[in-house]
């Protein structure tokens, strides 16, 4: 099943729109947690199982592991996910963008390396950097187009020919880089605004959103702007607000209130 498929899947069978996001900080984990060589998977494996039921993807952010040489627990996370859960699909963060050659490395790295059902990119470098992702016709390739930080404005909101930035590249994905329809945009969920613009130029292309959670994204104001008529078509993302809802013993059990009440919010608006 290609991941666009896979997706579509999710969202029913788990009436959800939510992704949780993997990002798992040393400073944050429990102390229980606290000296452990696996840490990170333990940490990893107990949100899995407490949220596998309310969420549509998980995406682990591949910093969090490579800075804590911890690469052999993204595999590990990525594989249980694999063999427990094979229905979810799983997204790499990686946000990858180079030349040619060193692009189909990073492609390799997600989709062979990892086995990732789809992985996050850079697109500045211009069609020859895409093209090694979009190439695996069955993996997803989510290309940053307005993103949730504040910085976003310096570059994304720039006018170029009477439109936006962010607008071009929403039209050059929608246009000539989905040619085997396995491409989504990252629209932050702190700019419904955009959103709603991006929405009107792809379609029904799916659309990672982060910044819900933590950042503040308001849940009924970007639904509204970036859900299709079906009531789909986000893939909504919440990290430290499901990962840290509590620093104790608990925070597994703590995690999926947090993921189920997001799922809930999220619904409401559908």
């Amino acid at each position: 099943m290609n991941f666009i498929s896979k997706l579509h899947s999710a969202w029913v069978s788990s009436n959800s729109l939510l992704c949780v996001g993997l990002d798992p900080d040393p400073s944050k984990l429990p102390a229980s947690l606290h000296g452990r060589p696996d840490a990170i998977w333990q940490f990893n494996k107990a949100i899995i199982d407490a949220t596998h039921d309310l969420v549509c993807g998980y995406k682990p952010q591949i910093a969090y592991f490579a800075s804590q040489s911890a690469e052999d627990q993204l595999l590990r996370t990525m594989d249980y996910l694999r063999t427990a859960y094979p229905h979810i699909p799983v997204i790499l963060d990686a946000k990858r963008g180079d030349i040619g050659s060193t692009a189909d490395q990073y492609a390799a790295e997600a989709f062979t390396r990892y086995q990732a059902d789809a992985v996050t990119v850079n697109p500045y470098l211009g069609t020859d950097s895409i093209t090694p992702f979009t190439r695996y016709a069955d993996k997803g390739v989510i290309i940053l187009c307005r993103t949730s930080n504040s910085g976003a404005q310096d570059f994304q909101d720039l006018t170029i020919d009477g439109k936006p930035l962010y607008l071009h590249v929403a039209h050059k994905v929608a246009n000539e880089w989905n040619a085997h329809g396995n491409c989504l945009l990252v629209v932050g969920a702190t700019w419904p605004e955009q959103m709603q613009r991006v929405r009107e130029v792809v379609g029904d292309m799916p659309l990672l959103v982060p910044g819900v959670g933590a950042q503040g994204g308001d849940v009924k104001a970007l639904v509204t702007a970036g859900k299709t008529k079906s009531g789909t078509g986000l893939v909504i993302n919440s990290s430290r607000a499901v990962l840290y809802a509590s620093s104790g013993d608990d925070f597994a059990q703590a995690a999926r209130k947090v993921a189920q009440a997001s799922r809930d919010e999220i619904n409401l608006y559908r």
